[in-house]
């Protein structure tokens, strides 16, 4: 027996004797050891209730940090600090104006009047270039809640990053200690809350959800912020992305089409991202491949198939449509080509389905058509 094994079946032996001579008396040493794990259990989950609330503090305040010093322009040397600086002072009215614009939220005692504004003009080479900005407390529903300050966060940093390229300087995050990360954890954390949301998404739904995912991919098609969250949360991403599609594909309520919308226009909104959209595009055909399959099987043995799988495939129909047009006028078709399996699966077997189903199921038919014509167009654009 080696020392581990040993060491284990000690600890297990004194443990079983410690406890047997310390039973009280109208106890069995069976019922005591029950006792004794739900004590331990129920404390072991109030300690790791309160590691989780002290960790989400924690990234809080790395979120703070991080914008308060993008915000004063506490670049390391040989950063645009300078140039930050070096930048006539413009008036309180204009910098509270395009930081609304930005979508950061300025609390009044954020604000600088006019009057203030000059008194300090002598002070320009010193002063921060930005108001700081605060992560505020919105009135928000029980499962919104615990989201809403990273989505603020995120899109606090989306709109400095535009002001700043707007004034022909590049927010850096490498200039930043453990900025990447503070970025990668907050989307990480959103994503884990939408996946939640979204498996079981509630009526009405509310528009924050559909924010959050604008926000979420706008985040990732930044150029210089989308390889520092891939990095991190690419399973959590493919994650999210096949949620979606089986709350649109599983979902058998009878009021279901609401939902359906809703979460359909979710994944158009992230497959406005074009690094995200190919992948969308792959998923989603392949769930419209194996149905076809299933289909034409069920169609020779005149079987009975899932009528809840195919009204809701529709939809999976629509996404795909509105996707590839979207891929189409961005110019992109060069992008998809040949190289995916499943658009090749797709158009080989396109002409072949489309007659075989026909008669059985002309509604499906035809929207495969459509989409064949989309594809082929995508293809057409890959081959000039």
């Amino acid at each position: 027996m080696d020392d581990q094994a040993w060491y284990l079946r000690t600890s297990k032996l004194a443990l079983a004797l410690a406890i047997i001579h310390s039973k009280p008396a109208d106890k069995s040493s069976r019922e005591y050891t029950e006792h004794l794990a739900r004590t331990v259990s129920g404390q072991e989950s109030k300690w790791r209730a309160k590691v989780k609330a002290l960790e989400a503090e924690v990234l809080q305040l790395r979120q703070k940090q991080l914008l308060s010093r993008i915000c004063s322009g506490s670049f390391e040397s040989g950063g645009p600090s300078s140039q930050l600086q070096a930048q006539e002072p413009r008036s309180s009215e204009n910098t509270s104006t395009l930081l609304e614009d930005s979508g950061c939220v300025l609390s009044n005692d954020q604000r600088t009047e006019p009057s203030e504004m000059t008194e300090h003009s002598g002070e320009s080479c010193i002063s921060t270039p930005f108001p700081p900005l605060s992560i505020v407390n919105r009135p928000c529903a029980p499962l919104e809640k615990p989201l809403s300050s990273h989505m603020q966060f995120l899109q606090h940093l989306l709109g400095l990053k535009t002001l700043t390229e707007s004034e022909s300087l590049k927010t850096d995050l490498s200039h930043f200690e453990n900025a990447s990360s503070t970025v990668s954890d907050s989307v990480f954390q959103l994503l884990d809350g939408l996946i939640t949301f979204y498996r079981e998404p509630k009526l009405p739904c509310s528009s924050f959800w559909i924010e959050a995912v604008d926000t979420l991919a706008r985040l990732i098609g930044d150029r210089n912020l989308s390889n520092h969250i891939l990095k991190k949360c690419s399973k959590k991403l493919e994650e999210f992305e096949k949620t979606l599609l089986q709350v649109i594909l599983s979902n058998n309520h009878i009021n279901r089409f609401q939902v359906q919308h809703y979460v359909s226009q979710s994944l158009v909104t992230l497959g406005s991202c074009s690094l995200l959209r190919k992948s969308i595009i792959s998923l989603l055909l392949s769930e419209v491949n194996s149905f076809a399959d299933d289909l034409g099987a069920i169609n020779q043995v005149q079987g009975n198939y899932d009528v809840t799988r195919y009204e809701n495939i529709f939809s999976v129909f629509c996404v795909l449509e509105q996707l590839l047009q979207k891929e189409t006028e961005e110019g992109n078709a060069s992008r998809m080509g040949h190289e995916d399996q499943e658009i090749k699966t797709f158009l080989q077997k396109h002409d072949e389905t489309i007659l075989q189903l026909s008669d059985a199921f002309p509604l499906f038919t035809f929207y495969l058509w459509r989409l064949g014509t989309l594809l082929n167009s995508v293809e057409i654009g890959t081959v000039k």
